[in-house]
Protein backbone atom coordinates (compact mmCIF):
# COMPACT_ATOMS: atom_id res chain seq x y z
CA UNK A 1 0.00 0.00 0.00
CA UNK A 2 2.87 2.64 1.08
CA UNK A 3 5.21 1.39 -1.54
CA UNK A 4 2.35 2.61 -4.36
CA UNK A 5 2.79 5.67 -2.55
CA UNK A 6 6.09 6.23 -1.90
CA UNK A 7 8.19 3.54 -3.89
CA UNK A 8 10.91 1.11 -2.46
CA UNK A 9 11.76 2.20 0.75
CA UNK A 10 13.91 0.82 3.96
CA UNK A 11 11.75 -1.45 5.13
CA UNK A 12 12.94 -1.63 8.75
CA UNK A 13 12.84 1.96 9.13
CA UNK A 14 8.85 1.93 7.78
CA UNK A 15 8.57 -0.52 10.26
CA UNK A 16 9.42 1.47 13.21
CA UNK A 17 7.84 4.52 11.97
CA UNK A 18 4.67 2.47 12.35
CA UNK A 19 5.36 1.38 15.27
CA UNK A 20 3.38 3.35 18.03
CA UNK A 21 5.01 3.65 21.64
CA UNK A 22 2.68 1.78 23.54
CA UNK A 23 3.84 -1.78 21.71
CA UNK A 24 7.77 -1.02 22.68
CA UNK A 25 6.33 -0.29 26.29
CA UNK A 26 4.43 -3.10 26.68
CA UNK A 27 6.29 -5.57 25.00
CA UNK A 28 9.75 -4.39 26.75
CA UNK A 29 11.33 -3.13 23.33
CA UNK A 30 13.93 -0.29 23.14
CA UNK A 31 12.52 3.19 22.21
CA UNK A 32 14.53 3.43 19.37
CA UNK A 33 12.09 0.92 17.94
CA UNK A 34 9.42 3.29 17.83
CA UNK A 35 8.23 6.32 15.63
CA UNK A 36 9.13 8.91 18.14
CA UNK A 37 12.50 9.67 16.53
CA UNK A 38 11.46 9.26 12.76
CA UNK A 39 8.27 11.26 13.95
CA UNK A 40 10.54 14.38 15.43
CA UNK A 41 12.71 14.10 11.91
CA UNK A 42 9.30 13.49 9.38
CA UNK A 43 7.83 16.85 11.17
CA UNK A 44 10.80 18.98 9.58
CA UNK A 45 10.67 17.19 6.39
CA UNK A 46 6.88 17.93 6.27
CA UNK A 47 7.37 21.75 7.10
CA UNK A 48 10.39 21.74 4.80
CA UNK A 49 8.38 20.41 1.36
CA UNK A 50 5.13 22.49 2.73
CA UNK A 51 6.65 25.63 2.70
CA UNK A 52 8.76 24.90 -0.71
CA UNK A 53 5.17 24.25 -2.20
CA UNK A 54 3.33 26.60 -0.68
CA UNK A 55 6.08 29.12 -2.06
CA UNK A 56 5.68 27.88 -5.68
CA UNK A 57 1.83 27.86 -4.93
CA UNK A 58 1.69 31.70 -4.00
CA UNK A 59 4.44 33.53 -5.13
CA UNK A 60 2.84 36.81 -4.53
CA UNK A 61 1.85 36.17 -0.68
CA UNK A 62 3.60 37.50 2.30
CA UNK A 63 5.86 35.24 5.11
CA UNK A 64 2.60 35.60 7.54
CA UNK A 65 -0.02 34.46 4.76
CA UNK A 66 2.10 31.61 4.42
CA UNK A 67 2.78 30.56 7.74
CA UNK A 68 -1.04 31.04 8.59
CA UNK A 69 -1.93 28.62 6.14
CA UNK A 70 1.14 26.23 6.51
CA UNK A 71 0.20 26.02 10.38
CA UNK A 72 -3.33 24.36 9.26
CA UNK A 73 -1.78 21.84 7.11
CA UNK A 74 0.54 20.46 9.22
CA UNK A 75 -1.50 20.22 12.12
CA UNK A 76 -3.28 17.33 13.45
CA UNK A 77 -6.53 17.12 12.09
CA UNK A 78 -5.59 17.53 8.51
CA UNK A 79 -2.54 15.03 8.45
CA UNK A 80 -5.04 12.67 10.28
CA UNK A 81 -7.49 12.87 7.09
CA UNK A 82 -4.81 12.41 4.83
CA UNK A 83 -3.58 9.30 6.76
CA UNK A 84 -6.82 7.56 6.73
CA UNK A 85 -7.46 8.39 3.19
CA UNK A 86 -4.57 6.36 2.56
CA UNK A 87 -5.11 3.41 4.73
CA UNK A 88 -1.87 4.54 7.19
CA UNK A 89 -4.35 4.38 10.25
CA UNK A 90 -5.15 0.26 9.63
CA UNK A 91 -1.48 -0.38 9.30
CA UNK A 92 0.00 1.13 12.88
CA UNK A 93 1.37 -1.09 15.11
CA UNK A 94 0.07 -0.74 18.85
CA UNK A 95 0.22 -1.99 22.38
CA UNK A 96 -2.98 -4.30 23.45
CA UNK A 97 -3.83 -1.64 25.67
CA UNK A 98 -3.65 1.34 23.60
CA UNK A 99 -5.99 -0.95 20.64
CA UNK A 100 -8.59 -1.19 23.61
CA UNK A 101 -8.87 2.53 24.31
CA UNK A 102 -9.08 3.56 20.91
CA UNK A 103 -5.58 4.23 19.87
CA UNK A 104 -6.26 3.25 16.20
CA UNK A 105 -8.68 6.16 15.64
CA UNK A 106 -6.55 8.68 17.93
CA UNK A 107 -5.69 11.69 15.56
CA UNK A 108 -2.64 12.45 17.06
CA UNK A 109 -1.66 8.97 16.86
CA UNK A 110 -2.34 8.95 13.10
CA UNK A 111 -0.56 11.96 12.75
CA UNK A 112 2.80 10.64 14.28
CA UNK A 113 2.53 7.83 12.19
CA UNK A 114 2.44 9.82 8.94
CA UNK A 115 5.23 12.36 9.58
CA UNK A 116 7.65 9.10 10.77
CA UNK A 117 6.17 7.80 7.76
CA UNK A 118 7.60 10.80 5.71
CA UNK A 119 10.72 10.72 7.61
CA UNK A 120 11.48 7.06 7.28
CA UNK A 121 11.20 7.25 3.21
CA UNK A 122 13.10 10.95 3.35
CA UNK A 123 15.95 8.90 4.80
CA UNK A 124 15.28 6.05 1.70
CA UNK A 125 16.16 8.64 -0.39
CA UNK A 126 12.54 9.30 -1.70
CA UNK A 127 12.56 12.39 -1.78
CA UNK A 128 10.45 13.39 -4.82
CA UNK A 129 7.61 10.97 -3.68
CA UNK A 130 7.43 12.56 -0.99
CA UNK A 131 7.05 15.95 -2.47
CA UNK A 132 4.59 14.43 -5.17
CA UNK A 133 2.56 13.08 -2.01
CA UNK A 134 2.46 16.28 -0.41
CA UNK A 135 1.48 17.98 -3.54
CA UNK A 136 -1.64 15.58 -4.17
CA UNK A 137 -2.60 14.69 -0.40
CA UNK A 138 -2.34 18.11 1.79
CA UNK A 139 -1.33 21.00 -0.37
CA UNK A 140 -4.98 20.63 -1.85
CA UNK A 141 -6.14 21.83 1.28
CA UNK A 142 -3.89 25.60 0.94
CA UNK A 143 -6.61 26.87 -1.50
CA UNK A 144 -9.85 26.63 0.90
CA UNK A 145 -7.78 27.22 3.93
CA UNK A 146 -6.82 30.60 2.85
CA UNK A 147 -10.36 31.58 1.40
CA UNK A 148 -12.36 30.42 4.76
CA UNK A 149 -9.57 30.69 7.13
CA UNK A 150 -12.57 30.32 9.58
CA UNK A 151 -13.20 26.82 8.95
CA UNK A 152 -9.48 25.87 10.43
CA UNK A 153 -9.48 28.00 12.94
CA UNK A 154 -8.16 27.00 16.46
CA UNK A 155 -11.12 26.28 18.31
CA UNK A 156 -12.89 24.29 16.04
CA UNK A 157 -8.96 22.18 15.28
CA UNK A 158 -9.23 21.98 19.51
CA UNK A 159 -12.55 20.96 19.75
CA UNK A 160 -11.71 18.22 16.87
CA UNK A 161 -8.64 16.72 18.72
CA UNK A 162 -10.46 16.36 21.99
CA UNK A 163 -13.40 14.77 20.90
CA UNK A 164 -11.33 12.83 18.82
CA UNK A 165 -9.61 11.52 22.15
CA UNK A 166 -12.29 10.98 24.74
CA UNK A 167 -15.22 12.38 22.76
CA UNK A 168 -15.30 15.48 25.44
CA UNK A 169 -15.35 19.28 24.49
CA UNK A 170 -12.78 21.67 26.03
CA UNK A 171 -13.96 24.71 28.40
CA UNK A 172 -13.81 28.37 27.91
CA UNK A 173 -13.68 29.74 31.44
CA UNK A 174 -13.49 33.56 32.03
CA UNK A 175 -11.30 34.17 34.98
CA UNK A 176 -11.14 38.13 35.13
CA UNK A 177 -12.11 40.73 33.10
CA UNK A 178 -9.79 44.07 33.25
CA UNK A 179 -10.01 47.88 32.05
CA UNK A 180 -11.98 50.24 32.01
CA UNK A 181 -16.01 49.60 31.07
CA UNK A 182 -15.64 51.09 27.22
CA UNK A 183 -12.50 48.76 26.59
CA UNK A 184 -12.58 45.55 28.74
CA UNK A 185 -9.89 42.57 28.64
CA UNK A 186 -11.28 39.63 28.69
CA UNK A 187 -8.71 36.77 30.32
CA UNK A 188 -9.55 33.57 29.11
CA UNK A 189 -8.63 29.48 30.38
CA UNK A 190 -9.56 27.15 28.70
CA UNK A 191 -9.85 23.85 30.64
CA UNK A 192 -9.99 19.94 29.32
CA UNK A 193 -10.56 17.31 31.44
CA UNK A 194 -9.98 19.30 34.38
CA UNK A 195 -6.80 20.94 33.18
CA UNK A 196 -5.83 24.35 32.14
CA UNK A 197 -3.89 23.84 28.67
CA UNK A 198 -3.85 26.64 27.43
CA UNK A 199 -4.86 30.93 28.93
CA UNK A 200 -5.14 34.23 26.74
CA UNK A 201 -6.83 37.76 26.83
CA UNK A 202 -8.75 39.28 24.00
CA UNK A 203 -10.70 42.57 23.91
CA UNK A 204 -14.12 40.48 23.51
CA UNK A 205 -14.89 37.11 25.20
CA UNK A 206 -14.72 35.67 21.85
CA UNK A 207 -11.49 36.96 21.03
CA UNK A 208 -9.99 35.58 24.31
CA UNK A 209 -11.62 32.37 23.57
CA UNK A 210 -10.25 31.99 20.12
CA UNK A 211 -6.58 33.19 21.48
CA UNK A 212 -6.70 30.47 23.95
CA UNK A 213 -7.72 27.77 21.48
CA UNK A 214 -4.77 28.48 20.01
CA UNK A 215 -2.46 28.80 23.03
CA UNK A 216 -3.91 25.31 23.72
CA UNK A 217 -3.27 23.83 19.96
CA UNK A 218 0.44 24.73 20.40
CA UNK A 219 0.30 23.31 24.14
CA UNK A 220 -0.92 20.22 23.03
CA UNK A 221 1.42 20.12 20.10
CA UNK A 222 -1.82 19.81 17.86
CA UNK A 223 -0.64 22.91 15.84
CA UNK A 224 3.03 23.64 15.65
CA UNK A 225 5.01 26.52 16.96
CA UNK A 226 6.76 28.33 14.12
Amino acid sequence: MLENIFGNGDKSLVKIALTHPSYTKENNLSDLENYERLEFFGDSVLKLFTSKLLYEVYPSSPEGELSKIRSILVSDAILAQVAVQIGLDKLIILGPSEEKQGGRKRESNIACALEAILGAYYLSGNHDAIEAFIRKYIIKYAEDIDKHFEKYNAKDILQQYTQGTDKTRPEYNVVSVTGPAHKPEFNVEVVWNNKVIGSASGKSKKEAEQHGALDACKNLGILKEE
